[in-house]
C-alpha cells in the first residue's frame, strides 16, 4: 500500500524500488522484497526498440496488466507516456491495475489527476538548478496531492535538501543517492541484461546478458552436434 511506503519515510527506512516491464521479473522483484515496482515508459526504448517517447498509452496498459499479474505485494506504479499526460490517461493505467500513476506534469496537473482519485508519483529534475528553486517546486508537487517524488539528478546538496523540506517521501533513480528516502533502478539494469552488457563494463549486480550469452551458445553447439539438449526429455 502507500501508506507503507509514507510510513517508512517517517520511520527513517530506505524505500526499494525497480523498474520492471514484464511478468516474469514483476514476479521476481515481488519476491525479492521491493517495495515498488515502477512500470516504466523506457519499456519502448530498452525492451522493444522504439525510438523515446514513441509509446502509447495502449501499449503502456499491456505492460501495466502484464506486471500487475506479478505483484503481490508491492506498490505499482505506472508511467503515463509523454504525450499522454492527462487524467483520461491517468484512469485507464488506474483501471488497468495501476495503484498509482507517475507523471512530468505541473502542479495544476498533480492536483487534476489527484482530484479524479488517482495517486500520484510526481517526477521532478534536479541537475544544476538552484538548491531552494528545487525544494520550493518539490513543495508545490506535495500541496498538489502527490504521494511521492521522483527526484531525478539531484545531488546531495539539492537531495538532501528537498528530502528533509517534503513530509512525502522522495526517491530517485538517474542520479539518485543515500541521502534520498530511497532508490529506484531498472531491473534489467540491476541484473546486467541487454546487449549492451556484453560490450561495456557498467555497475551492475549481475551479468545475466553473458549468462544468456553462453547458455545460447551451448544450446546452439548441442543442436548442430545432434546432441540431445539440456531440460528436454528424448
Amino acid at each position: 500500500m502507500i501508506a507503507d511506503l509514507q510510513r517508512m519515510k517517517e520511520d527513517g527506512r530506505k524505500i526499494v524500488g525497480v523498474v520492471a516491464w514484464d511478468y516474469p521479473i514483476a514476479q521476481i522483484a515481488d519476491h525479492a522484497g521491493v517495495d515498488l515496482v515502477s512500470v516504466g515508459d523506457s519499456v519502448g526504448v530498452h525492451l522493444w526498440g522504439q525510438a523515446p517517447h514513441e509509446i502509447s498509452i495502449d501499449e503502456m496498459l499491456i505492460v501495466c496488466r502484464a506486471v500487475r499479474r506479478g505483484v503481490k505485494r508491492a506498490v505499482v506504479s505506472v508511467d503515463l507516456p509523454a504525450h499522454e499526460q492527462n487524467p483520461e490517461s491517468a484512469l485507464r493505467l488506474k483501471e488497468c491495475g495501476a495503484d498509482m500513476v507517475k507523471l512530468l506534469g505541473s502542479a495544476d496537473l498533480v492536483r487534476t489527476v489527484v482530484r479524479a482519485g488517482i495517486p500520484v508519483f510526481a517526477e521532478l529534475h534536479g541537475g544544476k538548478d538552484d538548491p531552494a528553486m528545487l525544494v520550493d517546486h518539490a513543495r508545490r508537487l506535495q500541496d498538489a496531492g502527490a504521494s511521492l517524488l521522483d527526484f531525478r539528478h539531484s545531488g546531495a546538496v539539492a537531495g538532501e535538501a528537498v528530502t528533509r523540506a517534503l513530509a512525502i517521501p522522495v526517491i530517485g533513480g538517474q542520479g539518485g543517492g543515500p541521502w534520498l528516502d530511497g532508490r529506484l533502478r531498472m531491473a534489467h539494469a540491476a541484473i546486467g541484461y541487454g546487449f549492451s552488457n556484453l560490450e561495456t563494463p557498467a555497475d551492475r549486480y549481475a551479468n545475466v546478458a553473458q549468462v544468456a550469452l553462453d547458455a545460447l551458445t551451448a544450446y546452439a553447439g548441442d543442436v548442430r552436434a545432434a546432441r540431445q539438449i539440456k531440460g528436454q526429455r528424448a
